[in-house]
């Protein structure tokens, strides 16, 4: 469930049964299960230190901050603001909790697909003709991305999969479950690659921990937000 919710407020307009994000929630930033280090050198560490420690961290600093101003806002004004803040920060939040799980170091058990992601293995080679072809067709998206967002593999309601692309901070929402996504923000990559964002993409690839996404793509939504409900 992807639910921000307060009296008539629901900004995400998903179709839940519980809520991830309330109003009545302090959020914090998750620790990386892994060092600032571990991904090296597909993504160097002071990427991911600033990425992490900063980026994230402004991202729930201002959640928060929104969360506890809404309430005494009274004007609708005044709400269509927070509103706005809550969405942008609150997207943040839920997106970068979910693309830390996405990776692991180089060489781990997990960034190997064919032992860590069996089922989603087949699905993708049923979808796109091989693991190769959804990696070209996922690429394909992210260079297609025009400012910054997300590119998303998803699974829908009938267990079928596609690759979106989400603007800025917004986040997957409704029946769609976000199976495997990454960060086309500058932040993500410009420090180490600069403009060479086709770089970032094909090296990204050797620390993905496909063990998280063989976990999203077999399960639920609650599967998949077990991280984000740790960091209220």
């Amino acid at each position: 469930s992807l639910l921000l919710i307060h009296n008539r407020v629901d900004l995400f307009s998903c179709r839940s049964t519980s809520s991830t994000l309330t109003m009545a929630s302090t959020y914090s930033l998750p620790p990386l299960p892994y060092a600032y280090d571990a991904l090296e050198p597909s993504i160097s560490r002071q990427i991911m230190e600033l990425h992490h420690s900063k980026h994230h961290q402004a991202y729930v600093t201002n959640l928060n901050a929104a969360l506890k101003s809404h309430g005494g806002a009274d004007d609708v004004a005044g709400q269509i603001a927070l509103q706005q803040a809550i969405r942008f920060n609150g997207g943040g939040h839920i997106n970068h909790s979910l693309f830390w799980e996405n990776l692991a170091p180089t060489g781990q058990p997990e960034t190997d697909v064919a032992s860590a992601a069996p089922e989603l293995a087949a699905a993708l080679a049923s979808t796109w003709g091989s693991v190769e072809g959804f990696k070209k067709a996922f690429a394909a998206a992210l260079l297609g991305l025009q400012g910054s967002g997300w590119g998303w593999l998803v699974k829908d309601a009938t267990h079928g999969l596609r690759v979106i692309t989400t603007k800025d901070q917004d986040p997957v929402v409704g029946a769609e479950i976000p199976v495997l996504g990454v960060d086309m923000w500058e932040h993500a990559y410009y420090l180490q690659y600069l403009n060479g964002k086709a770089a970032y993409i094909e090296n990204i690839w050797k620390v993905i921990n496909w063990k998280t996404a063989e976990r999203r793509f077999v399960g639920g939504r609650e599967d998949v937000f077990q991280a984000l409900k740790a960091s209220i």
